[in-house]
């Protein structure tokens, strides 16, 4: 696997394919880069340049908490400056999603097209910034295995937990596994995010909007807001897939994902922002 060094921290990533057009895949909370990698072997595989990170926290990425989601998007700029990638397909779910939607309002220049699945841009709620510090000092204390247990249902449908166990299993292996340390600063930095919906409205490149049918985090109500917010947006909505459509239905997230990249054009050279 290789590393990017940033002062003390340690990124992993998987770096795949060999395209003129790349495409930065952001995981959510609490997994790592392993969720993407449906995606990672597909699109390698047909043409693309397919770059996927372990956040800072999680996964083998390794550095001081973060404080805020800048932090995050922060990293995914070093990296893409390390792997010379001057501009990129940028893709988000969920907790990813809003990472992504804070790298497009700070650095429009560089983002391609954009892929915003199961996520939402609102600002956390009193009530909810209360929930994700409750969870975090929870899982400092008690580990990550109970936190797990209690998501796993709302991350995966009732239609994958009992058709598909072996991506239940991987979901469930991922969130018990995740760095409580990491897991925890991002529940904080979440609770802190700012309301992205007016940076929607700022996007000018390609997007596309996709939710699952059955998610229970982000409804197909979060996901047609944000299209009515983008300009140059699509809708999708990927039936009988919860939280995690990319795993849990991954023909169909594919398909509507390559028709989207498919429809972009030629990579815009001209588009390389200063570093």
């Amino acid at each position: 696997m290789p590393t990017l060094h940033l002062n003390d921290t340690v990124l992993g990533y998987d770096d795949r394919g060999t395209g003129d057009r790349a495409l930065l895949l952001v995981h959510g909370h609490p997994f790592d880069r392993s969720m993407w990698r449906p995606q990672t072997e597909h699109f390698a595989d047909r043409g693309f340049r397919v770059v996927v990170p372990d956040l800072r926290g999680y996964g083998q990425s390794t550095g001081e908490p973060v404080a805020a989601l800048v932090d995050y998007t922060a990293d995914l700029i070093a990296l893409a400056d390390h792997l010379d990638l001057g501009t990129f397909v940028l893709g988000g779910l969920s907790m990813g999603g809003q990472i992504a939607m804070q790298t497009v309002a700070e650095h429009p220049g560089r983002v391609e097209a954009l892929l915003l699945a199961d996520t939402f841009p609102a600002a956390e709620t009193p009530e909810g910034r209360r929930g994700r510090r409750a969870a975090a000092t929870r899982i400092e204390t008690e580990g990550m295995a109970a936190y797990a247990e209690e998501l796993l249902p709302k991350m995966v449908s009732a239609r994958t937990r009992t058709r598909n166990p072996q991506v239940t299993a991987h979901v469930r292996t991922m969130m018990r596994t995740a760095p409580p340390h990491g897991a925890a600063a991002a529940l904080r930095a979440r609770a802190l995010r700012p309301d992205y919906r007016r940076a929607l409205e700022d996007v000018r490149v390609p997007t596309l909007v996709l939710t699952g049918s059955e998610d229970e985090f982000t409804t197909v109500a979060d996901a047609e807001l944000m299209h009515r917010l983008v300009p140059r947006s699509e809708l999708a909505v990927v039936e009988g897939a919860g939280h995690l459509p990319n795993l849990e239905c991954v023909a169909e997230f594919n398909d509507v994902f390559g028709r989207f990249l498919l429809s972009l054009r030629p990579r815009p050279d001209h588009l390389v922002e200063e570093r």
